[in-house]
């Protein structure tokens, strides 16, 4: 068997509101291995956004066991291990285009060359003819290929998008969905996209399903 980026048992994320426990995700138990490619689908405010902050390690879970065995320790996965593309892209607007890519690669550090590597990802996505524009002279499509460029530039074995094409009309998310697609081909590097769009749903392998809070994986099935 491939082996384990991360190994969720159990795992829920839970609010206390007066005097009742609300759950944002009830127990789930789930494993991710390098070249997955999963759908998350499901409706807005169904959990989905709480499952991917889990394992990005950017919430931690109120019950069950998270881990992340071949990637490494809490605290120690962003961003070296673990690429984020929101919803909203989420520029810095006085840095150019190159620039903000260059941001995780120097947060990281270790890499001799920040600048060659981030015009190397905008070059992934299709946007090396950009680099010196600032956020506020991009359409909402380039600026999202942007921040993508930025959670790919430091090489993660693991990428993250919540609704990365949920601000995009439908032929604009669907180039963005190809560069996505295109910018890992031919790698092991696993993908979670959570959508509440059937269309993007049917471009991944897997697909988990998402409601009031509950994955069922039951329906996870490899596509042909």
């Amino acid at each position: 068997m491939p082996e384990i980026l991360v190994e969720g048992e159990g795992v829920a994320r839970h609010f206390r509101q007066a005097d009742a426990d609300v759950y944002a995700l009830r127990p789930a138990s789930f494993v991710i291995r390098p070249g997955d490619r999963i759908a998350l689908l499901g409706r807005s405010g169904s959990g989905k956004s709480t499952l991917l902050h889990l394992i990005a390690d950017l919430d931690a879970p109120t019950s069950g066991q998270l881990t992340w065995p071949a990637l490494g320790r809490r605290g120690a996965l962003r961003p070296k291990y673990i690429g984020i593309v929101f919803q909203a892209p989420s520029l810095i607007p006085t840095l150019s285009v190159l620039e903000n890519v260059e941001v995780p690669l120097r947060l990281a550090g270790g890499n001799p060359s920040p600048r060659t590597e981030a015009m190397k990802a905008l070059e992934a996505v299709g946007l090396a003819s950009i680099a010196d524009k600032i956020p506020d002279e991009l359409s909402g499509g380039q600026a999202q290929r942007v921040a993508l460029a930025r959670a790919i530039a430091l090489k993660p074995k693991l990428i993250l998008a919540d609704e990365p094409t949920g601000q995009l009309d439908q032929s604009i998310a669907r180039q963005t969905i190809d560069a996505l697609l295109a910018s890992i081909e031919g790698t092991d590097v696993a993908l979670v996209v959570a959508t509440h769009d059937p269309a993007v749903a049917e471009r991944m392998k897997t697909t988990w399903h998402m409601d009031h809070g509950q994955l069922q994986l039951a329906s996870t099935m490899e596509k042909t």
